[in-house]
């Protein structure tokens, strides 16, 4: 089954709304084993939005569009698809009386929300239970075309509970499987001149993706076929793959940094706390955005400034001043107070100069300091060059797990 993915609205292509519904549709339907071949997204226009949907329906299987489907002006997607499939747009009752239902006693009826149920003739209508713009299922020759709204909670909510159940209903794909390894302290041009050979003899029906992220490199193998053979496939492949790679492949599937330290974490029984400068909170954020962190992570000191280093990590001023805040000797003393304060078994510190401003010609843009500790020792990392404030503090993130997870190991 091949899919393709049309977004609409103004706001997504100047940059005002993230599109996050193409990655979540992108990752659900690889679920099914549907693939995804294309993903566009076009103005509020009225043409553009038709050209999109037929370059689509030429091409795909089914195509899937969110957005302007709410009750305002700008909203033209149905009357786009009414022009498309050549009908008309008709009164639905029952949509009428799901917008009473989802609108009562909180927003007073008027003719835009009523307009709500205005739906294409031709179309199969499924009811939306928490919005009030229905789901337009469309037939033609064979191919499919679902329009849902554009509001990511309603889209998800439609996808999950009426438009993939019909779509596998209606069509029988081969299993797509998936074996996604995470590996450190390897460049991407390195790993994959590391595993030439191995790659080169991997079956046909496995394709590899390497994947890179500051510090870590995510290694995805993907095949396609009888469910048996290419569990069997991608399981031989993992362990040639883990006799050419051993201990650096430090995790294995959908997971994340701040997962596979809190995993660690819980494994061994410890507790977590950060000391930050420059990542302003943003380590211990990542931490705790995993449910269930409250188990291992106990809290967070962001010590911005010097006297907050002094008062409340224990750093002291003549340290502060021979070495300065951005340096190896400070970034231990922050977690070695980090852990003291806040009572954790072990703890990481940042400190660095994230930039545009505030460097110097020793300490330039993008020099950041990371320090873990638990009681047996302290192992720090210097974080060098400069890719711009957001990329400096994402990669000092990054690094700052990945030392974790390295001393929990």
């Amino acid at each position: 089954m091949l899919v393709q993915i049309i977004t609409i609205g103004d706001e997504l292509l100047i940059g005002q709304v993230v599109d996050t519904n193409s990655a979540w549709m992108g990752r659900t339907l690889n679920d099914i084993g549907a693939e995804v071949s294309r993903i566009v997204s076009v103005r509020d226009r009225h043409e553009e939005i038709l050209g999109a949907i037929n370059e689509a329906m030429a091409t795909a299987d089914v195509v899937l569009v969110t957005g302007g489907l709410g009750p305002t002006k700008d909203d033209i997607t149905k009357q786009a698809l009414c022009d498309y499939f050549e009908t008309k747009l008709i009164f639905s009752e029952s949509v009428f009386e799901n917008v009473k239902r989802l609108l009562a006693n909180r927003v007073p009826m008027n003719q835009l929300n009523k307009d709500q149920a205005l739906v294409p003739e031709s179309c199969t209508v499924i009811n939306n239970r928490v919005g009030t713009a229905p789901v337009s299922w469309f037939e033609r020759e064979g191919k499919i075309l679902v329009s849902m709204p554009g509001v990511p909670q309603e889209m998800k909510v439609v996808m999950t509970e009426e438009v993939l159940p019909r779509l596998q209903k209606l069509s029988s794909v081969e299993p797509l499987m998936h074996r996604t390894f995470w590996v450190k302290n390897y460049p991407e041009s390195v790993l994959a001149e590391t595993l030439t050979e191995w790659e080169s003899q991997l079956p046909d029906s496995i394709r590899l993706a390497y994947l890179p992220n500051a510090g870590i490199i995510r290694l995805r193998m993907t095949a396609r076929g009888d469910a048996g053979e290419i569990a069997r496939q991608l399981e031989d492949e993992s362990v040639k793959l883990y006799n050419l790679l051993a201990k650096d492949i430090i995790a294995e599937g959908e997971t994340s940094l701040e997962k596979i330290v809190g995993d660690a974490l819980k494994q061994k029984g410890l507790t977590v706390a950060t000391a930050e400068s420059c990542t302003g909170g943003s380590v211990a954020a990542r931490i705790t955005s995993v449910p269930g962190s409250s188990e291992y992570f106990k809290g967070a000191i962001v010590a911005y400034a010097n006297e907050v280093k002094t008062n409340l990590l224990g750093v002291s001023e003549k340290l502060l001043a021979e070495c300065g805040a951005v340096s190896e000797e400070v970034v231990r003393a922050m977690a070695l107070g980090a852990m003291k304060a806040l009572g954790t078994d072990c703890a990481v510190a940042t400190s660095g100069v994230a930039g545009p401003g505030g460097g110097t010609e020793q300490k330039p843009v993008g020099t950041v300091w990371i320090a873990v500790a638990n009681k047996d020792e302290v192992r720090t990392f210097k974080q060098v060059s400069d890719r711009g404030r957001e990329m400096n503090i994402g990669r000092a993130g990054n690094n700052a797990l990945l030392l974790l997870v390295e001393l929990l190991s």
